[in-house]
């Protein structure tokens, strides 16, 4: 089955958790990717990997040495990422416990998280779970990049999670425009 279809079927039975009906164009990847300081980061996380396409291209930047694993609550999508990914630990679990997850791997602190959740999908109340259980896992000067799509920007649960960003992280910037995703998203590239 190609990661469309899969990524649509986990759409159609769970629209909030995957908050989108095709999986993340490879130039939104690009533009994730380009948020963080790989010569720097030595523990990074992604969540919501969905089929893999951050996966794969965290997994090209990564430096020798550096610890990475991606959280993912699908367990049709999880799979679909190891099969893209075998290298990468794929946990079935909820962003909401990364603290214990990063102290299985041995991870103190995280340098950088790069995310795919649907945060504009989310009520406030897991909004608030999964980001209070990350600040207290990314280290302080820690990265976080997610992104948006320009459609739920104006949502009110996409409103509150950029006020929540710019009240949060001591710099918060966008990315250009990635036309050619669909749909088309930008990066919210912070720095705590």
């Amino acid at each position: 089955m190609s990661d469309a279809l899969t990524f649509f079927r986990t759409f159609i039975r769970r629209p909030i958790q995957v908050g989108a009906i095709l999986p993340s164009s490879r130039g939104l990847a690009e533009m994730m990717v380009q948020s963080v300081d790989w010569g720097a980061a030595r523990a990074v996380i992604e969540y919501g990997p969905g089929t893999g396409v951050f996966t794969e291209r965290i997994g090209e930047c990564l430096q020798p040495g550096a610890k990475f694993f991606a959280i993912e609550r699908s367990a049709e999508l999880a799979q679909r990422t190891r099969q893209r990914c075998p290298q990468t630990m794929v946990f079935e679990d909820s962003v909401a416990n990364v603290q214990a997850l990063c102290r299985q791997q041995g991870i103190h602190q995280v340098d950088a998280i790069l995310c795919g959740l649907p945060w504009a999908a989310f009520p406030e109340s897991l909004q608030n779970e999964c980001f209070d259980a990350m600040l207290r896992v990314l280290r302080p000067g820690g990265q976080f990049a997610t992104f948006a799509y320009w459609q739920g920007v104006v949502l009110p649960a996409g409103r509150r999670f950029a006020k929540r960003l710019e009240s949060t992280f001591s710099e918060v910037q966008h990315s250009p425009t990635v036309w050619a995703n669909v749909p088309p998203a930008f990066v919210y590239r912070c720095r705590l």
